[in-house]
């Protein structure tokens, strides 16, 4: 309710969901046009789902919560929109898809490395993955560095739990693109956003409730021109674009 509808009782979780949600219907439409057919990923309440289809994208909601898809069709309104619950490495599907959203996933991962690649395996050549994760260089980040570990098979038994509590590894800016060419992918874009008092973070929580939305927004803006080697330790979230090459080289 908070992420789409509101009332906004935590203005911190709001503001920042609807950066990444901006941020990430912007990294998707500008690569593929409406029609192109779309796998959203570990979905949820299919918020994204949900956007991409009422803007003509024929989109397939994925979780393996299956029962979250009957929230999902309450608010379905418009749009191509295909449910397949369970395990996204399994679908049956026509054929490879044009784009895969995996928001907020990766960081659930023992092993992100092989997670992409494998989400590299579910779209066609030429075809798109748009990705955002919290910002593991961000200075309040403690978790260990995926590329320090010696044996991330350690955090298998702590996969796939919700929320904040279930993060293993935050990727570090600098590990995203090493990823990335590891998966037979090229990074087109990638964009650090949401500084600390859009999130609320730092007890900004009350700040928040007093200032007006614009001048949060315009904090936001103008932290984002600041240099990488300051918006690296300072904004909390990233966001990438990747594409699978036509030809995959020799």
């Amino acid at each position: 309710m908070e992420e789409v509808y509101g009332p906004i009782s935590n203005r911190g979780y709001a503001y920042a969901y609807q950066k990444r949600h901006r941020e990430t219907i912007r990294l998707l439409t500008e690569a593929l046009e409406p029609g192109a057919r779309i796998l959203d990923l570990a979905a949820a309440q299919g918020n994204f789902s949900l956007t991409l289809a009422e803007m003509g994208y024929d989109v397939t909601w994925n979780d393996m919560r299956e029962e979250l898809a009957d929230y999902v069709r309450l608010k379905h309104e418009r749009g191509k929109l295909s449910f397949a619950p369970g395990n996204a490495f399994e679908i049956k599907a026509a054929s490879l898809f044009d784009g895969v959203l995996i928001t907020e996933i990766i960081e659930h991962m023992a092993h992100p490395d092989e997670f992409l690649t494998r989400v590299a395996g579910l779209i066609r050549p030429g075809g798109y993955i748009v990705m955002t994760s919290p910002n593991g260089a961000y200075f309040r980040n403690h978790l260990p560095k995926f590329s320090e570990c010696s044996d991330p098979a350690i955090f298998e038994t702590l996969q796939f739990k919700p929320d904040s509590d279930g993060h293993i590894f935050l990727l570090h800016p600098e590990e995203v693109e090493a990823l990335a060419h590891s998966a037979g992918l090229e990074m087109e874009r990638f964009v650090l956003l949401t500084n600390p008092l859009t999130s609320g973070h730092m007890k900004t929580k009350l700040l928040l409730r007093v200032l007006p939305k614009r001048l949060v927004v315009a904090i936001e803006n103008i932290t984002s021109l600041l240099p990488r080697r300051l918006t690296r330790r300072l904004l909390t979230q990233m966001a990438a674009r990747f594409r699978k090459p036509e030809t995959v080289a020799g």
